[in-house]
């Protein structure tokens, strides 16, 4: 049963110096939201949308998500100051099946704004580490300045914790030899050719914008890794966020209900999803 009364929580942190800002939510009541679901997040007085947790942690009563101001309600939120208050309701949606993934070699796809929910599956692969294999992440943004998290993922990269690479759509200069982890300018497509890794054993992730979805879930298919083992996250297709609206309806199936994490057999058979 769908308990719609939110938690409270108080913005504890905002991120403001990336593109896209990181908020750090302290909920008054513990929330356990898997990497892939998300949570309908509320400003008092103005309204709600459906954001995917950016994180994976100890920690049950701080809810982290990286938003774009792209609305009213995210733009009202972009006003607001450490200490103000919102609510959170949730989590929903089934996420990424993590027990599933034991053994394998994993790739993750991101295009922009998608490495947010692919950051909070990234940290609980790190979390089952010694039961994880190789762990790549092909990450496109429109340049330089606007790849979310670089930092924190190149010390990953850097500590030996996973294989990194970036591409960009635009730069006016070419900082290669500075910048080892930026390889390529043009689509993160670009990124998978040549790519080492063995597709028999590895599982995908893919999130990003709608022309990311187009082509990457079948060209990773097309490398060799089973259909069954490629995901992608629909979250951009939801609105309320509990079935109540249809927004997000695609060939018969609520996204936000039985999705958003979808493998790309299952896509296969929802016409018009991807």
């Amino acid at each position: 049963m769908i308990d719609f009364l939110p938690i409270p929580a108080v913005i504890e942190r905002i991120d403001r110096t990336m593109p896209d800002h990181l908020f750090d939510f302290r909920l008054a009541s513990p929330l356990e939201a898997a990497p892939g679901q998300f949570v309908e997040l509320s400003v008092p007085g103005v309204g709600a949308f459906p954001v995917s947790t950016a994180a994976f942690g100890p920690d049950r009563h701080l809810f982290q998500a990286c938003i774009r101001r792209a609305g009213k309600v995210t733009s009202a939120l972009y006003r607001m100051t450490e200490g103000d208050e919102v609510g959170l309701r949730g989590p929903f949606g089934n996420g990424f099946p993590l027990a599933d993934f034991t053994g394998r070699d994993f790739l993750l796809v991101a295009g922009g704004l998608g490495i947010a929910p692919l950051r909070g599956l990234l940290q609980a692969l790190l979390a089952r580490r010694e039961r994880i294999g190789e762990i790549i992440l092909l990450y496109g943004a429109r340049e330089p300045e606007t790849i979310l998290f670089r930092e924190e993922l190149e010390d990953l990269a850097d500590a030996g914790m996973l294989r990194l690479s970036f591409s960009v759509d635009f730069s006016s200069e070419l900082p290669w030899a500075a910048d080892a982890f930026i390889c390529k300018v043009g689509l993160v497509t670009e990124l998978l050719k040549n790519l080492r890794f063995s597709p028999e054993n590895t599982v995908a992730a893919v999130c990003g914008p709608p022309s990311l979805y187009s082509c990457v879930p079948e060209e990773l298919a097309s490398l060799g890794i089973a259909p069954e083992r490629i995901f992608a996250t629909l979250e951009r297709r939801m609105k309320c966020g509990v079935g109540e609206c249809c927004h997000c309806v695609t060939a018969g199936i609520y996204i936000c209900r039985e999705g958003p994490v979808f493998t790309l057999e299952q896509l296969r058979r929802m016409e018009n999803a991807i």
